[in-house]
């Protein structure tokens, strides 16, 4: 029980923090979205090197760099994951962290259809009506606003691809991801170095901004460190609960202290999508009742 609840708090940690994270990077709104992406990939790079130096797990890094199929799925996914950053920062600071939140209540959905396309795996019957909730979601705001919510589809498809590919493979994630940002770490500081000689940048000129940008480094990594710590700790399906906890953050700091519009057509949209989240959720604790 003492290490249920060890992963029970790593995990609302880990949660929390993601959930949190709109109110971090709206504190560099004069800094462009590229630009702050770029310095997350370099500080949260330094700043693995640094938790991997400690570990001394070299090693591990090493047998992935060997191992071309892992290393290639840690590749695509490094893009993947680069891609989802680089839509949620920009989404944050351009007034839509209510977007945001509805993209992680959608992924959980995404991750079953892809489980069901491309690894064999097979729908429940809640499974499949929670499905069918998003799905009606996401059609509703189509026909609503004349298009898709875009930024919510873009960050739940690439965050599903990219836990696909990290599941793939196999990789342990402080390794793994430390080789994902290396694989982007030379694009970011060349775009940085681009910036500051040839555009103007608030790095080592606003001692502020500065300091914020170096912390996206920690703000990246720690929760990963914690998300480790709890999946050691858990069953995959309680990890799967809690996940809410983060866009449930981001939906409460967008409406009610960012003060987003959020009108009668978005209450349906995420009406439909938080019913298919309470079958997901319904159904996980279940498998977790009967498990026991």
């Amino acid at each position: 029980m003492n290490q249920q609840l060890c992963g029970v708090l790593f995990g609302v940690a880990a949660f929390a923090a993601w959930g949190f994270l709109p109110a971090y990077w709206k504190q560099m709104q004069a800094v462009s979205p590229m630009e702050i992406l770029c310095h997350r990939i370099i500080w949260s790079c330094l700043f693995l090197t640094v938790i991997i130096s400690l570990q001394k797990r070299w090693g591990e890094v090493g047998s992935i760099v060997k191992a071309p199929a892992k290393l290639k799925g840690l590749i695509i996914s490094g893009f993947l994951i680069g891609f989802n950053w680089f839509i949620y920062i920009w989404a944050v600071n351009s007034g839509r962290v209510v977007e945001t939140s509805l993209g992680y209540y959608i992924n959980p959905m995404i991750n079953v259809l892809i489980g069901y396309l491309l690894l064999g795996e097979r729908f429940s019957r809640l499974q499949c009506i929670a499905v069918l909730f998003a799905l009606a979601g996401v059609i509703y705001s189509l026909f609503a606003y004349g298009g898709l919510p875009m930024f919510a589809l873009g960050l739940a498809f690439s965050f599903a691809f990219y836990g696909y590919f990290r599941k793939k493979s196999s990789a342990a994630p402080i390794p793994g991801l430390l080789i994902e940002t290396l694989v982007l770490f030379v694009p970011a500081l060349a775009y940085v170095l681009f910036r500051a000689v040839f555009v103007g940048t608030h790095f080592l000129i606003d001692l502020k901004l500065t300091l914020w940008m170096v912390g996206a480094g920690v703000v990246t990594s720690l929760p990963l460190l914690w998300f480790a710590a709890a999946t050691k700790r858990l069953k995959f399906s309680t990890i799967g609960i809690l996940q809410y906890l983060a866009p449930s953050i981001a939906f409460v700091l967008g409406v009610f202290v960012y003060k987003e519009e959020f009108t009668r057509h978005n209450l349906i949209t995420f009406g439909c999508i938080w019913i298919g989240v309470f079958l997901y959720v319904w159904e996980a604790l279940m498998k977790n009742r009967k498990s026991y």
